[in-house]
């Protein structure tokens, strides 16, 4: 849950609190706890940013929210849009980092690409937003305000599905993290289904385990490899969480009725997409309930891999399929605005050394 600190300094930002931070704040102020319902239904719902027009609080209450609270969003920059329909918008922080959005519109869902971290720690090989370093964590209302931003755009039945697939690693953003997804999944916020809001980790296993007791949305792992001295170069986190590791921590993640761990798995040329690596990867999570994504890499300025022949692609998949491991190609998307999966850059402060001149977004 989100909750204030005893020092907190006013205003407080209504989008850090999901229902349990609410109720705490009213339970404060010596407020019944069902003006947490309340007041969740005007501001994610019906998105009413006025106090003033929150009718059915008392005035008083309106006056000190009006007083000590505000609500308070980051700063929409840009929005482009793509030939195929999808949707990128940079969204600028209180700081000046930037973050990246993106809406992927297919026949029957509407998926929502959100950012967790401003960059990434990770330092994946084949990943843009690697490349320009780590600033900070995102807090829950820079979280949750990639949704609303979204909404307000295309209207609320548009979003079907969220994915925090974006920037950075969200498992290292628990504090954050956990609070959004409340608020993703309440009814009486932006209510999605649990199962219809997913995140995606490289394999912080520690994360993983405290994660899967707090949440029940759903759990992507970003694989690409199926031997250690591979996915050590392509997701250097696996030195310190080995593939064995992972994959106990993957058989121990509590999943409700029919649900599944996706596991996503990047082809590139000549690195890991020879058919004797499909083989090991349907071994390897035969005994996991699950599907696989097999996602074509997505070139960007630098990139020192290139995308599997779609024949190599099609070939991993049926050996895959031929095994009783459900397996889909995704589709690369937003290409021509650099919106696609591990394309994201934002603009961002880097803190760690890696990168001294911030990359522009696009």
């Amino acid at each position: 849950m989100s909750s204030l600190k005893p020092d907190s300094q006013y205003p407080i930002n209504l989008l850090e609190l999901d229902r349990a931070g609410l109720e705490a704040l009213f339970i404060s102020w010596g407020e019944p706890r069902f003006r947490a319902t309340q007041l969740l239904q005007w501001v994610h719902q019906r998105d009413v940013r006025d106090f003033a027009q929150m009718s059915n609080l008392a005035k008083t209450l309106r006056a000190r929210l009006a007083a000590e609270t505000c609500i308070e969003e980051p700063r929409e920059l840009l929005c482009q849009d793509s030939l195929d329909g999808t949707q990128k918008w940079l969204l600028q922080l209180d700081d000046g980092n930037c973050i990246e959005t993106v809406y992927i519109p297919e026949a029957e869902r509407g998926t929502l690409c959100i950012s967790s971290q401003v960059g990434c720690p990770i330092d994946c090989d084949f990943c843009a937003t690697a490349e320009q370093g780590f600033s900070r964590n995102l807090t829950v209302a820079e979280i949750i305000s990639q949704v609303r931003v979204a909404r307000r755009a295309l209207g609320p039945d548009a979003i079907t599905n969220v994915v925090l697939m974006g920037m950075g690693e969200p498992l290292l953003n628990l504090k954050s993290v956990v609070p959004a997804c409340n608020l993703m999944t309440d009814d009486l916020a932006y209510a999605f289904a649990p199962r219809r809001v997913t995140l995606s980790t490289s394999g912080v296993v520690p994360a993983m385990d405290k994660f899967g007791q707090q949440s029940a949305v759903s759990l992507a792992i970003s694989l690409h490899a199926t031997r250690d001295d591979i996915r050590d170069r392509l997701v250097p986190l696996n030195r310190k969480y080995p593939l064995a590791e992972l994959m106990a921590a993957c058989r121990r993640y509590p999943l409700g009725s029919r649900r599944r761990i996706t596991f996503e798995y990047i082809m590139l040329d000549g690195v890991n997409d020879d058919p004797v690596y499909a083989r090991e990867l349907a071994r390897m999570v035969r005994d996991i309930p699950c599907k696989v994504n097999l996602i074509p890499f997505n070139p960007y300025a630098g990139a020192r891999y290139q995308r599997s022949p779609q024949a190599r692609i099609d070939a991993f998949r049926d050996e895959l399929n031929a095994r009783g491991i459900v397996t889909i190609t995704r589709r690369p998307r937003g290409e021509d605005i650099d919106a696609a999966c591990g394309q994201l850059a934002g603009r961002v402060q880097d803190r760690t050394g890696r990168k001294t001149i911030p990359i522009q977004a696009g």
